[in-house]
């Protein structure tokens, strides 16, 4: 039995249905020898990883045919079949408008005839969007609106809308009838994570079976005389083998070596890890894409926190550098050099690629992520050096006072003096800087947005300051704010202003490895203040957010890089970064893998997933390029890829550091 949502309406009707961070000065600490049976073990899970993963789609597919729906054979992805079925004797005009477009303007669908005669139809067939609720508007074709119909369309359903008088009255009631059911689009993820989950729990069991008395005895006797040769080996060393000194640690050798925060890499891997993911296209699902202007996805996450661990990188080292007496001279040329050399890498991956032809310099794009990335750490570093100490006072043993509770941060006024400075700029020329045709302090998309009246004043005084600056050709062309409100306007995400929120977040990410430096091995210390900071920086985004999407002072966006989205990511940051350390670093439930893996190497992996994106195995030809299974099967076995590549450089101890 078919579905059916009515909705009738008198005239005017109106209801509403409800990146790389690492390989930056981070020196890599020895690594631990595996035994034969874990590096078995983890050989047949990668194999088992993949294998699944391709398996998944089938299942899905197999649970999906067994509808035996009838599909339009036009029907593309994320898209569905509309009928509107007109008994009135005037013709129709059909408009339509997704609910995640803030005050936009109704877009045509097209025009539906009159019906020619009593006991006749006026029928037209429409294809609709499916990945957000939209809201149908009726006009007639005197522009008299006749009624307005909100419905979440499924994807591949066949849907009818039925347009009539109730009763032979002035009455138009407007109706949708679900004539074949929608498919499942998202049963593949369902399946996909299943998986992944049954993979991660036998990866658990067998770690524990691995660590039993009688297991251990079994294997010694089983692998003896190997296990002999590699004990000799690690007491006497390999011929030649020289062993290099333990110079790596976070923290000053008195009055004991630090070991290597594995919670630090791990949340790195986190976040390269699900940008891969995302970059290789996240299924074509929409919650895995950039959301068109205001507002979060699962793709708005990960950048700022590459960021954020980014400076809580810098700290570390730069702490770690100091103490083994390098001067600040030539840790201000290496901070120089390496943001040189960042910049220069990402100039050349993010523009196309040359065997698509020569590039022209005309329309070479020149901002990017690991430009953005290469800025940012110039200038926390930089700031971190002007006040960094080779000798740290640890907090809890100096006298207490009332400003003991912020003294990690009045230790270095001086930078937090500057990045104030830097916020006053960037609120400065966001909201007073006069732009063209623009109304002052605009942060909307422009297109279709805000009634259509300022179409080209996307971003506002960001949009702004980079065409004027490097100028349109230099610049993204294709912004995220043309999915939804219908933008012509170029504009860069990873713009000139938005460069000073970005270091806002690296800088927040360097005061969390203050903290770490100042209260080390105080698990109970640094994870309170972790703590303390997510909820003051939380509190901070309710404010300039009104704890709405569209309505707040600053509104939580990616595009702009807004202070409210940097201080909400931040938060996030804090607090996943806590969780991480007790489980990991305190409790050690968990090693961090496999995600340890890439944080490790997370510059080779960001470039080489960008350089090697079209080659084979991270991409094929599909069968059927309209299913979300075949891509999201593509672009977990990508991911999955240099999840297991950046495994094996592990145990080959290569690492690349710029």
């Amino acid at each position: 039995m078919s579905k059916q949502g009515k909705v009738g309406s008198r005239l005017n009707y109106g209801k509403k249905s409800k990146y790389p961070s690492s390989g930056l000065g981070v020196q890599r600490g020895p690594l631990k020898e595996m035994t034969q049976s874990q590096k078995c073990m983890f050989s047949c899970a990668a194999i088992a990883l993949i294998v699944a993963v391709c398996v998944a789609p089938l299942t899905a597919e197999i649970t999906i045919s067994g509808f035996h729906h009838q599909k339009h054979k036009d029907l593309k992805m994320d898209e569905a079949l509309l009928t509107v079925s007109n008994e009135l004797d005037i013709g129709l005009v059909v408009s339509w408008k997704s609910e995640r477009c803030y005050q936009c303007l109704y877009q045509q669908l097209g025009a539906v005839p009159g019906a020619p005669s009593p006991g006749q139809l006026g029928s037209v067939d429409f294809v609709v969007s499916t990945q957000h609720e939209i809201t149908l508007q009726l006009n007639s074709t005197v522009n008299l609106q006749l009624c307005m119909v909100p419905f979440h369309f499924g994807e591949h359903g066949n849907y009818s809308l039925w347009v009539k008088n109730l009763n032979d009255s002035s009455v138009v009631n407007c109706s949708v009838v679900t004539d074949t059911e929608p498919t499942n689009s998202y049963i593949p993820i369902l399946v996909a994570f299943l998986i992944f989950g049954g993979l991660f729990l036998v990866s658990a069991i067998g770690r524990i079976i691995l660590r039993l008395d009688v297991v251990k005895s079994i294997l010694f006797r089983l692998g003896g005389s190997m296990e002999t040769e590699r004990l000799i080996n690690s007491e006497l060393g390999f011929p030649g083998r020289t062993v290099p000194p333990l110079t790596d640690n976070i923290l000053p050798p008195p009055p004991r070596p630090s070991k290597r925060l594995r919670s630090l890499d791990t949340f790195r891997g986190i976040s390269l890890i699900i940008m891969v993911f995302v970059n290789y296209g996240g299924g074509r699902y929409w919650f895995f894409r950039h959301e068109s202007w205001n507002g979060l996805t699962v793709a708005d996450l990960v950048f700022p926190w590459f960021v954020f661990i980014m400076g809580t990188s810098v700290a570390l080292s730069i702490n770690s550098l100091l103490c083994v007496g390098s001067s600040r001279g030539s840790l201000l040329r290496k901070v120089v050099w390496r943001s040189l050399q960042l910049f220069i890498i990402g100039v050349i991956i993010i523009n196309p690629s040359y065997c698509q032809g020569a590039l022209s310099w005309d329309n070479l794009r020149i901002p990017g992520v690991l430009q953005r990335l290469a800025w940012s750490y110039l200038v926390v570093a930089c700031l971190d050096l002007m006040v960094a100490k080779g000798h740290l006072d640890f907090l809890t043993t100096l006298p207490a006072t009332w400003w003991s509770p912020f003294l990690d941060i009045l230790m270095y006024w001086p930078v937090w003096l500057c990045m104030v400075f830097l916020e006053i700029i960037w609120l400065y020329l966001t909201f007073q800087l006069h732009v063209p045709g623009c109304p002052t302090g605009y942060l909307g998309p422009g297109g279709i947005g805000d009634m259509g009246l300022y179409a080209n004043c996307t971003g506002g005084a960001a949009g702004y300051i980079d065409r004027w600056l490097l100028g349109e050709n230099h610049i993204y062309q294709n912004p995220s704010s043309r999915v939804i409100y219908a933008t012509h306007m170029p504009y860069d995400p990873e713009g000139v202003l938005g460069s000073i929120n970005s270091i806002l977040m690296a800088f927040l990410g360097l005061q969390a490895g203050k903290i770490i430096l100042h209260y080390r091995d105080l698990h109970t210390s640094i994870m309170s203040r972790f703590l303390i900071w997510g909820f003051f920086l939380g509190a901070i985004s309710a404010v300039l957010t009104k704890c709405s999407t569209d309505q707040g002072f600053i509104p939580v966006n990616k595009n702009l890089w807004s202070l409210s989205y940097a201080t909400t990511l931040a938060c996030f940051a804090f607090v996943l970064l806590m969780l991480l350390y007790y489980v990991i670093d305190v409790k050690k439930w968990w090693s961090g893998a496999p995600f340890y893996y890439p944080g490790t190497n997370s510059i080779l992996v960001y470039v080489g997933h960008e350089v090697f994106e079209e080659y084979f195995p991270f991409r094929w030809r599909m069968a059927n390029s309209q299913s979300h299974a075949e891509h999201l099967t593509q672009n977990l076995v990508a991911t999955s890829c240099w999840v297991i590549i950046s495994y094996v450089l592990y145990r080959k101890k290569i690492f690349w550091k710029i």
